[in-house]
């Protein structure tokens, strides 16, 4: 049963300038989808509990903080990025319903938004992400790395089956929603192989995303510990390869060149365009709050 917890802040500073965004937006704590690369694990250890994938925490009131934030004169309406640490459409969202509530503050505000998923419950807020997407710039991505639904159960036991999140991508390009894939994190020796490869590149061009987002499997803090667990219970095959190229939280450099000489050619072949020139429909810097 999910824990009610009040929040003390809406938002929290990003500070990697490789990100587009620099606030990130979790309505919840923990996350029951159980990816097993999960990289947020260690966000619990300021709980009072160590189990991430159990124990999920509901901030009630963190609508009303937003807001709060929103209405400030000191507010820039800079892009927030929806989901970045949690999914905001994991199970307990079709029970709390907070997103509804997230989304009209921001149309209230004109808010530019980002979010993340690997769930299709996001399709029940379609009409309020379509009606921001009217104001301001909205992206909405989904996280796909591979096209093996068997081998999603596996590495992605709860989240939501590929064709769901298939069918996600291609009812936004209704609106004037910017859409992503996200095929990440690359796992070595299990959705590393040319044709799975193929196959997603093939399915972005399908789905007409705005763009590809890849990135390989980093394996530090508690991340490690669980995933190499988890790869000699269901992949022993691969377990003594995991430590050969995970020396450090970081893959094998070489290893990392070799699939990313793929990744760019499949790149070109479809004609998939740069993260950093993906479109925002038409809207200026100003209406972005970028200045």
């Amino acid at each position: 049963m999910p824990k009610l917890i009040k929040a003390k802040t809406a938002l929290n500073k990003i500070t990697n300038d490789y990100l587009p965004y620099k606030w990130d937006l979790n309505i919840y704590r923990g996350c029951i989808h159980r990816c097993h690369y999960c990289y947020a694990l260690y966000s619990h250890k300021y709980l009072e509990s160590d189990q991430f994938f159990d124990d999920i925490y509901v901030k009630t009131n963190i609508a009303e903080l937003l807001e709060q934030k929103l209405r400030s004169s000191y507010w820039q309406k800079s892009i927030i990025n929806l989901g970045g640490v949690t999914d905001s459409y994991q199970p307990a969202e079709a029970d709390y319903k907070i997103m509804p509530e997230i989304l009209k503050v921001m149309i209230k505000y004109r808010n530019p938004i980002t979010i993340s998923t690997k769930s299709d419950l996001i399709l029940r807020d379609y009409d309020l992400i379509a009606e921001l997407a009217r104001y301001t710039a909205v992206n909405v991505a989904c996280t796909i790395i591979t096209t093996d639904d068997d081998t999603r159960k596996i590495v992605e036991p709860h989240a939501s089956p590929i064709a769901q999140r298939v069918s996600v991508l291609k009812a936004f390009q209704k609106t004037k929603v910017s859409t992503g894939m996200h095929t990440m994190p690359i796992l070595p020796y299990i959705t590393d192989q040319p044709e799975n490869f193929e196959n997603l590149f093939a399915l972005a061009k399908e789905c007409e995303v705005d763009y590809v987002l890849t990135e390989f499997l980093n394996l530090r803090s508690q991340t490690r510990k669980h995933f190499l667990s988890f790869i000699q219970t269901q992949f022993p095959e691969f377990y003594a390869d995991y430590l050969k190229l995970y020396k450090g939280w970081l893959v094998d450099k070489t290893y990392k060149s070799k699939i990313y000489t793929l990744i760019s050619s499949l790149k070109a072949k479809y004609r998939i365009p740069k993260y950093t020139d993906r479109p925002v429909k038409n809207f200026s810097d100003q209406q972005l709050g970028l200045f």
